[in-house]
C-alpha cells in the first residue's frame, strides 16, 4: 500500500455543544479538550492516522465559521485542504466535495473517512484495522465500513447486519453487508445484540476515489452533476465564490441514504477498538477509568469524598471539591459551572441558552 496515495477526510462540521459549558456552537466538541489530554479531539483524530497518512493528504471539511479553528489546530495540513462548506447538507455532500477535490489530485487516492469528535482507547488496534482496510479497498470496487462490536443494546446508533457466513476472499476480517438498520428502540436493539452479526456504524468509511466518485455518479447524479460543475474551479483561486454559490444546491442527505443502502459492493470490517461516539456527559462517564466509586475526574486538581457515579470536569488549574453527590455532572469552564444530574443531562441544551 503505497502511503503516498493514502488520504483522510475529516468530517469536522458539526455544531454540537453537548458537553456545554466547555462546547459552544461557536467551538464544539471536536475542537476542545474533552479528555483533558492536552489535545483536542479533533487533534487526537489526526494523531491516530500518523503513519497511515501524510500530512498533506489530510483533509479537513467543515464550516466557513470554523475555518480558523482548524487552521489554529492542525498547522501542517495545507490550507488548500480545509475545505468549507458554506451551509450544512449532512454527509453525501460533504463527501462529494472533498472527493472531487482528492481525484482532481490523485487519481489514485485510497481514502478513509471518518468524524471529528470520535474517541478510540486503543490506537494500536485500530490503525491495524484501518491499514488492513486500506488494503481491502486499494485495488477492489468495495465500499468498506467499519463496524464496531456492540457492548450494550444502544439506541442511539444505527446498526450494520453482516453476512458472516462467507468472509471475503481477500480479507477473512471483512464480510458483505446485509442491510443498514435504524437507530433502534430498546426491545429491537436487545434482539440485535445477542446476534452476533450486527455492528454499530461508526460512521467509518473506507474506499478508494474512483469507487466512491463512481458511486455517485450512479445513485446520486444530480450531486453529482452539481460538482462536475464545480470541479473546472477545484484549486483555483474562485473555487470558494463557486462552492457558496453551487453547494446549497445540493440535497441534504447522509451519505448512508444517498450511496451505502444502494450499493451493491458493501462490506462490513468488524472492529473492537474501544471507539465511542461521545455524544453525551453519560458516554465519556463510561468511556475513561473510574475510581473505586465509578467516578471520573478530568482535571489535576479534583477531590471527591463520599461520592459515586459522577463525572467533574475542570481542567483550568482551579481546586475542586465534590462531596455527598450520587450520579452528577460536575463542570466548569470559564466563568460557567455546571452540576446536572446525568440522569437529565438531555436538558443541557436547555440549560446553555440561559443568560
Amino acid at each position: 500500500m503505497g502511503q503516498n496515495n493514502n488520504h483522510l477526510v475529516i468530517m469536522a462540521g458539526g455544531v454540537g455543544s453537548r458537553f456545554w459549558p466547555m462546547s459552544t456552537p461557536e467551538k464544539p466538541k471536536q475542537f476542545i479538550d474533552v479528555l483533558g489530554c492536552g489535545r483536542t479531539l479533533i487533534q487526537l483524530t489526526a494523531d491516530r492516522f500518523e503513519g497511515i497518512c501524510n500530512p498533506e493528504n489530510i483533509w479537513v471539511v467543515t464550516s466557513e465559521k470554523y475555518a480558523s479553528i482548524v487552521r489554529e489546530q492542525l498547522p501542517d495540513i495545507p490550507e488548500q485542504n480545509i475545505l468549507k462548506e458554506p451551509c450544512r447538507r449532512n454527509t453525501a455532500p460533504c463527501i462529494a466535495y472533498v472527493s472531487w477535490k482528492i481525484k482532481a489530485k490523485n487519481p489514485k487516492a485510497n481514502i478513509v473517512v471518518t468524524p471529528s469528535d470520535h474517541v478510540v482507547m486503543n490506537v494500536k488496534e485500530f490503525k491495524r484495522v484501518v491499514e488492513s482496510a486500506m488494503n481491502f479497498t486499494e485495488k477492489s470496487d468495495a465500499i468498506l465500513t467499519l463496524g464496531m462490536k456492540p457492548t450494550r443494546p444502544e439506541t442511539g446508533y444505527g446498526y450494520i447486519e453482516a453476512d458472516l457466513t462467507v468472509s471475503s476472499s481477500t480479507n477473512k476480517e471483512i464480510y458483505r453487508v446485509d442491510s443498514f438498520k435504524e437507530k433502534p428502540d430498546l426491545r429491537t436493539a436487545e434482539r440485535y445484540i445477542k446476534r452476533n452479526n450486527f455492528f454499530w456504524n461508526a460512521g467509518i468509511f473506507v474506499w478508494n476515489v474512483q469507487t466512491i466518485v463512481n458511486a455517485f455518479r450512479v445513485y446520486q447524479p444530480a450531486i453529482s452533476s452539481i460538482f462536475d460543475n464545480i470541479r473546472p474551479a477545484l484549486f483555483t483561486m474562485n473555487e470558494q465564490n463557486v462552492i457558496n454559490e453551487e453547494f446549497p444546491n445540493c440535497e441534504d442527505i447522509s451519505v448512508d441514504y444517498a450511496i451505502l443502502e444502494k450499493a451493491e459492493e458493501i462490506f462490513v470490517f468488524p472492529a473492537d477498538f474501544g471507539w465511542s461516539d461521545l455524544g453525551t456527559w453519560g458516554s465519556l462517564h463510561d468511556q475513561l477509568p473510574q475510581d473505586r466509586e465509578k467516578n471520573v475526574c478530568i482535571g489535576k486538581n479534583i477531590h471527591v469524598y463520599d461520592t459515586s457515579n459522577c463525572i467533574v470536569h475542570a481542567t483550568q488549574e482551579k481546586k475542586v471539591v465534590v462531596q455527598g453527590l450520587d450520579g452528577y455532572i460536575v463542570a466548569e469552564q470559564d466563568d460557567t459551572l455546571l452540576i446536572c444530574k446525568l440522569s437529565e443531562e438531555q436538558r443541557i441544551k436547555l440549560f446553555s441558552s440561559i443568560d
